[in-house]
């Protein structure tokens, strides 16, 4: 495990008054990955002076630039830092410069005082809107669900940190900017540059209200985006099988592939280098096999319908230089995801208007689909892409540009045999319905017969979808018979099949 001392060795004398004589104090900072701290897993430690803290303990840090201490409200009990999970370092620094007053938890370990837990107290003096526990328990989780910076990116240039000016709240500009302080280590580096430009501008009185308004605006959005590293843990083949078959009936080839991509990213621990695109009849299941994948990586997913997507900008976002400016669709997928790595399901790609005066909406994919990175007209920044898993359906592959068709794995989803049909109606399709109207498995019977005179009705019709809505009427049907003639179960053969469809 990689460690980093800091001495912050000036000026103490004159700026602790109580601690002149104390001698000249470092601490180390430890990296961890752990999002429920514990007494094993600590955010800090703290030297236990006389042994006098046991559980809990309040009062407030100093500020480590001048003395890494907390100065506790016990008496004759200033406790020294002696380490810092490395994601903390700035928020302990932060509370350390705004004397914020807090709670510690913690339990006595060998060596100091190992703190799990932090929160403002309610006799906390400080006036700063941003310093509420609710403010303060939503930056400790975020912290803690972060990735640890990495050592090179430890050392934040002077400039930077002139940058950090304090203002106004995580929509307001004074805790935007009290958390790009404490977490800012979080961010990319080109996102934490175009903050601090943001905040200038949000900021300044040399600039229009409209031009303040679409900065703060822009800076909310990002803030709540949670920027992860493209390092993804392995993924049980086994699970993966059995969410896939509780998911999809039959369709062994588009499993096998999706195992394939599971494997993949097992051994390099990365996604793939493209995304997936399934191709075939409406109904197929195309969108259920995207959620389900999502379902797999244990992503949260964002989904975009291409059909209804007539202008470029729609998805690129418009310049703020208009005053009803705005993100484009797949900034704001992120942001409603809440963090960098997602599954991005774009539904209907074959639908994209391709005869807009402003150009193929599609195409304006493209980067998003190369992992390079993308920017938002609005948001004037590149957004790093390299967690999000492009999954793409269409029933027309001949309505797709190549430019789009080669950044794809390409899956083709062939139609449902009668067999299957029946098959999937039975015991996949019926069950659902029967749930969702709470009837028992006894109450409505649908005999093999039946069945296939359901599937028959619909041979000239793709996809199972209609199988859904044939169910639906014969539950139905069947709660109205139980409920007016008080029969306890109906039972529908062939002729009863086609007499209601």
């Amino acid at each position: 495990m990689n460690r980093k001392v800091f001495d912050f060795s000036q000026d103490n004398e004159e700026n602790t008054g109580r601690a002149a004589a104390a001698p000249v104090l470092t601490y180390t900072t430890f990296y961890s990955e752990v999002s429920h701290p514990s007494p094993k897993d600590p955010i800090l430690v703290l030297s236990n002076p006389k042994g006098v803290f046991a559980h809990h303990i309040s009062g407030s840090f100093l500020d480590p630039e001048k003395r890494t201490a907390f100065d506790s409200d016990t008496p004759q009990a200033m406790a020294d830092i002696k380490k810092i999970d490395c994601r903390f370092e700035e928020f302990i620094r932060w509370l350390g410069v705004n004397r914020i007053r807090v709670l510690l938890s913690g339990k006595p370990v060998r060596g100091g005082f190992a703190v799990y837990r932090i929160r403002e107290t309610q006799s906390g003096t400080s006036s700063r809107l941003s310093a509420q526990d609710g403010f303060l328990q939503y930056m400790i989780g975020r912290l803690l669900t972060s990735t640890a910076p990495k050592e090179e990116d430890s050392a934040v240039s002077e400039e930077e940190d002139e940058a950090d000016d304090d203002s106004m709240k995580l929509t307001s500009l004074q805790s935007i900017t009290d958390f790009l302080t404490c977490a800012g280590k979080t961010f990319p580096s080109n996102i934490r540059s175009w903050a601090r430009r943001n905040l200038a501008v949000a900021g300044s009185d040399e600039v229009s209200q409209e031009e303040q308004r679409h900065a703060q605006r822009a800076l909310s959005l990002m803030m709540n985006i949670q920027w992860k590293d493209s390092y993804f843990a392995p993924i049980d083949p086994v699970e993966a099988r059995r969410i896939l078959d509780e998911e999809l009936y039959g369709m062994e080839k588009v499993k096998q592939r999706i195992i394939e991509t599971i494997i993949q990213i097992n051994r390099t621990h990365k996604l793939p280098a493209y995304g997936l695109l399934l191709i075939g009849p409406a109904g197929t299941g195309k969108s259920q096999i995207a959620y389900a994948i999502a379902r797999i990586l244990q992503l949260p997913w964002a989904a975009l319908d291409m059909s209804a997507v007539h202008d470029p900008e729609q998805l690129t976002g418009s310049s703020r230089i208009y005053a009803n400016a705005k993100p484009g669709s797949i900034m704001e997928a992120f942001s409603r995801a809440g963090q960098s790595d997602l599954v991005f399901i774009i539904n209907e790609l074959d639908k994209a208007d391709s005869d807009s005066t402003s150009g193929n909406p599609a195409d304006a994919l493209l980067t998003l689909l190369d992992n390079l990175g993308y920017t938002d007209n609005y948001m004037e920044c590149m957004i790093p892409t390299t967690g999000v898993y492009p999954i793409a359906t269409a029933n027309d592959r001949s309505r797709i540009s190549e430019p789009l068709l080669t950044r794809f794995a390409v899956i083709e989803l062939p139609d449902y045999t009668p067999e299957e049909k029946r098959t999937i109606l039975l015991n996949f399709v019926l069950p659902k319905v029967l749930r969702r109207l709470e009837l028992s498995e006894e109450e409505c019977v649908i005999t093999c017969a039946a069945a296939d005179a359901v599937v028959a009705h619909y041979k000239n019709v793709s996809g199972v979808r209609d199988l859904e809505q044939a169910a639906e009427h014969l539950a139905a049907h069947a709660l109205f018979l139980i409920e007016t003639t008080g029969v306890k179960s109906v039972i529908y053969n062939e002729q009863m099949v086609q007499e209601l469809l």
